[in-house]
């Protein structure tokens, strides 16, 4: 049984989904790249660190960094050669960056720029945020799926959406309790 993959870190993801060849029919199997690879292409040819100081950064050892460096030069040599499109996605990475949730709307969002003093929630812009640290509370209603039609709660099953699931009592579709999203529904089902 192979050993587990250690989990890479990244700064960001990419601000973009990819790149497409100009005057080239649209083509259906284009060249991905995961967000590692792209994170060592961008960090060894635009940041010009050695592989040795990337590798510290991604947290990971220098011999898999150049693995995954080498993969992505394939990978942007063959979508040159072949004009084929190239797609940023995937990969066993997470992302260096601040989270906050918003009180107001309950959204989660990431803040990149750690430069920047962040004030404003990035969807409602309401000022009552709060930073996600690993000390934080998650309310417990957020691990709890609700039919905004009967009432029926259940708990949520972890990679599994709550709008995905179906109310067993009355074949509803339930939504996660506390969010915006049931109770936009209940007020639909107090007016109908």
């Amino acid at each position: 049984m192979p050993r587990p993959k250690r989990i890479r870190k990244m700064t960001n993801p990419p601000h973009f989904k990819g790149f497409r060849p100009i005057r080239l029919p649209e083509e259906n199997n284009p060249v991905i790249i995961n967000y590692e690879e792209y994170e060592s292409i961008r960090l060894s040819d635009f940041e010009l660190y050695s592989h040795l100081e990337a590798s510290r950064i991604m947290e990971i050892s220098r011999p898999t960094y150049t693995r995954i460096y080498e993969s992505a030069r394939r990978k942007v040599a063959q979508a040159f050669v072949l004009g084929k499109a190239i797609v940023f996605e995937g990969g066993k990475v997470y992302f260096d960056s601040e989270w906050y949730s918003c009180n107001n709307c309950g959204c989660w969002f990431n803040h990149p720029a750690k430069e920047v003093e962040i004030r404003n929630c990035t969807l409602c812009g309401s000022t009552d945020i709060e930073q996600y640290t690993e000390n934080t509370q998650l309310n417990p209603s957020e691990d709890i799926c609700i039919c905004s039609k009967c009432g029926f709660e259940k708990d949520h099953s972890p990679g599994m959406p709550c709008r995905k699931e179906i109310c067993p009592a009355c074949n509803s579709q339930m939504t996660r309790k506390g969010t915006t999203h049931q109770h936009g529904m209940e007020d639909r089902n107090c007016n109908s």
